[in-house]
């Protein structure tokens, strides 16, 4: 019933959104925190030891709790289970306020609100973006963001759903760029920094495990958006960006609404207190940009479309293979 879990969580979550600051999350940052100093001896193989430990307990723990519930009390507790797990992990609600924020300080033509507003949500300097570079780096942001909190989390938990393993997807993918951002942060702390093996080993496993989502969220831009432009740019632009997941996802958004996405990035302004919380934070790097046209106010509505419209697909389809099932 990975539909049913799925629309229950997005209607709690619109409704009533998880705060920023909750046990929940705070725990699993002191998880990975202690992971880190106990086992995170700076060889490749202890690097890989935390990584497993960090990721596979709290993805096993979820899973033991969901066939515990199966068995016990039935389905129904099981689907409730899974509502609880991905309420946690999923969300727009999580990071949608940022770009609201910074849209209506644009419509109302205060471009230095905006600066401000941009810099707190990435701990970055804006103070000297033109109009146009605030626009691009808000889409560029949301887009991103909305594929980890939302799109992501939906392709993992679908899959291993379908196989009996509940809400571990979700967590599996939440935790594991989670880490991979937070132990790059912890690099710079001066009790028990991170490891350079534990911060390749983490982002090593977080490449790999959101190659297949971002593909997904691709297509899916792709299809409710323009395909040929979106497919065009992902096979020719996508290299463009120094991250190969994210920049599939960029060039497909680039194509799909015609903006063009990339170029000089923003520089960091100080150390980005977005990488202690589960709300994912992108620090650019310098890439080259995709053709299309420069980036407008009404772009930001046609990326809330297109993620919409997106949403909505992958509904329908789940909706599909489930009756499907049901009936089969």
């Amino acid at each position: 019933m990975s539909f049913l879990a799925i629309l229950f969580a997005l209607l709690i979550e619109q409704a009533r959104p998880l705060a920023r600051s909750n046990p929940i999350h705070a725990s699993l940052r002191a998880w990975a925190r202690w992971v880190s100093s106990n086992f995170d001896a700076g060889r490749a193989h202890h690097g890989w030891v935390a990584w497993v430990l960090a990721v596979g307990v709290p993805s096993l723990g979820a899973l033991a709790i969901h066939w515990t519930l199966a068995l016990t009390l039935g389905w129904p507790f099981a689907v409730l289970w899974s509502v609880a797990v991905l309420y946690v992990t999923l969300g727009f609600r999580q990071f949608s306020h940022h770009f609201t924020d910074i849209r209506d300080a644009l419509n109302a033509g205060d471009e230095a609100q905006a600066r401000e507003l941009l810099a707190e949500w990435q701990q970055v300097d804006a103070s000297e973006l033109p109009r146009s570079e605030i626009v691009r780096h808000v889409i560029e942001y949301s887009v991103l963001a909305a594929h980890r909190h939302v799109f992501g989390v939906l392709a993992w938990f679908s899959v291993l759903a379908a196989f009996g393993f509940g809400p571990a997807g979700a967590v599996l993918y939440r935790m594991s760029e989670f880490v991979a951002r937070y132990w790059k942060y912890r690099s710079k702390a001066k009790n028990h920094p991170a490891s350079a093996a534990l911060q390749g080993a983490a982002a090593s496993a977080w490449t790999v495990i959101d190659w297949l989502p971002a593909r997904i969220t691709a297509l899916g831009f792709a299809v409710v958006g323009s395909f040929e432009e979106a497919i065009d740019c992902w096979r020719n632009h996508a290299q463009r960006f120094p991250n190969d997941n994210d920049g599939v996802i960029l060039a497909a958004t680039s194509g799909a609404v015609n903006v063009r996405l990339g170029g000089e990035a923003l520089k960091a302004a100080y150390t980005p207190n977005t990488s202690q919380s589960f709300q994912a934070g992108v620090i650019g790097q310098d890439s080259e940009s995709t053709p299309g046209r420069e980036p407008e106010l009404a772009h930001l509505a046609q990326i809330v479309g297109l993620v919409w419209r997106s949403v909505v697909m992958w509904m329908v389809l789940l909706a599909l293979l489930t009756l499907a099932r049901l009936l089969g």
